[in-house]
């Protein structure tokens, strides 16, 4: 009964957490267009991008693989100390970045602010997966909660008074630092015994172990986002900005996987142990079935609302971008519906094949986007993101479907021996 509340306590928070933390990138991209205008947006759009590519350098394994691990010892204090050096590695490649793109200054200071708010936000998983660990998921999701609530108001009051976006990405910093001290630390002490040394092999073999996981969480962030890159250079900065506003809905719904796979993680792992790999099918033909649901509902309000509800909240008119809007979330909901295998692939510690299958379709998808933008523009972006994500379901789900086919085959046979 008790572990019945506490689950349902971990699903609760984990969705109000991820949902707030999820949306954070939304509410940011409207104070923005609002008050700082469609070409500052444009800026904001590829600098959150290039920080939540470089956000899966600081989480490098993750939290999947941080809570599936079956080391004992591993310790809590070689995964803090680990993501601190990502964390770390994350900062010095944003400062590369800007410096070899030769961004002006306000546009590097952008960039670079927007990192370290990403970097922050990777430390934070670290201590989530602590937590999970623990089966304290909701203790997370409320950490994410007050995190994505505090960030958004001082975020607009700064903007408002300021009129000035670096002052308010500094604010997001700020926010981030003060709840980590005040509350994530508070929350995660008691499951860091102080007496344990830190392993420097440990930390090592973390980044060994967990290269597969990173890779294929870094090429997946780029894959979301490739188009904004074949764009920059291409086209203006008020058509990056207007590509990001409406990819923004599809981006948010990708996050629904997140929301139905992280509080089934450690079911999961149980039955990848006891080999029950039908009940793992069954699950996800579940959580499939959902997010199909879901997409088929935000099409139809995409297509008779999005752009007229999107206009509306960016004070922005956005009449002929109702079609591509349209595509984007078909685009994203083959997305989600693939974006719950990954995982499910990882805990069952699949992540090779995943790693070719992520960087065949990486490399395939920018090249397309380039010859596509190059050629036809904003359209351009919206057909290679449709295709790339079709391909990225329909391979994935053949993959996922062999490895789970092949071990309850395995299991039939030793059954039967």
């Amino acid at each position: 009964m008790e572990q019945t509340k506490q689950f349902r306590k971990n699903f609760i928070w984990n969705i109000i957490g991820t949902g707030f933390s999820s949306f954070n990138s939304l509410f940011f991209l409207i104070i923005v267009t609002r008050i700082n205008g469609v070409e500052n947006a444009g800026i904001f759009t590829l600098a959150f991008s290039t920080a939540c590519i470089l956000y899966m350098i600081g989480i490098y394994a993750g939290r999947i693989y941080q809570v599936t691990e079956n080391d004992s010892s591993i310790t809590n204090k070689d995964y803090i100390v680990n993501r601190l050096v990502s964390c770390t590695i994350t900062i010095f490649m944003i400062i590369a970045f800007v410096i070899i793109r030769q961004y002006d200054l306000y546009k590097s200071a952008i960039f670079i602010i927007l990192a370290i708010y990403k970097s922050l936000e990777a430390f934070s998983e670290v201590i989530y997966g602590i937590l999970q660990k623990n089966n304290f998921l909701d203790k997370a999701g409320k950490s994410g909660f007050i995190k994505s609530i505090l960030s958004i108001l001082l975020f607009i009051i700064v903007d408002i008074i300021s009129k000035n976006l670096i002052m308010a990405c500094l604010s997001v910093v700020f926010v981030y630092i003060f709840t980590i001290i005040f509350y994530d630390f508070r929350q995660t002490k008691k499951f860091v015994n102080k007496e344990e040394k830190v392993s420097k092999k440990n930390v090592i073999n973390i980044f060994k172990n967990g290269f597969f996981p990173f890779i294929i969480a870094f090429l997946g962030v780029f894959m979301v986002n490739a188009q904004k890159y074949a764009i920059d250079g291409v086209l203006t900065e008020d058509m990056q900005a207007i590509f990001g506003i409406i990819i923004m809905p599809a981006t948010v719904m990708g996050l629904l996987s997140q929301f139905l796979i992280h509080p089934y993680l450690n079911n999961i792992f149980e039955l990848h142990k006891t080999g029950e790999y039908l009940k793992i099918k069954k699950l996800i033909y579940k959580i499939i079935l959902i997010i199909f649901v879901v997409g088929i509902i935000c099409i139809s309000l995409g297509y008779f609302l999005g752009t007229p509800v999107l206009g509306l909240i960016y004070n922005l008119d956005l009449s002929q971008y109702t079609i591509p809007l349209t595509i984007i979330l078909i685009a994203s909901t083959f997305y989600t519906m693939a974006g719950i295998l990954s995982p499910i692939l990882i805990t069952m510690r699949y992540n090779f094949i995943q790693f070719v299958v992520y960087g065949i379709i990486a490399v395939f998808e920018w090249i397309l986007s380039q010859i596509l933008v190059s050629n036809f523009g904003f359209y351009g972006a919206v057909w290679s993101y449709i295709i790339t994500m079709i391909v990225y379901f329909v391979v994935f789900y053949i993959v996922a479907m062999v490895v789970i086919n092949k071990n309850n085959k395995k299991i039939t046979r030793k059954e039967e021996n």
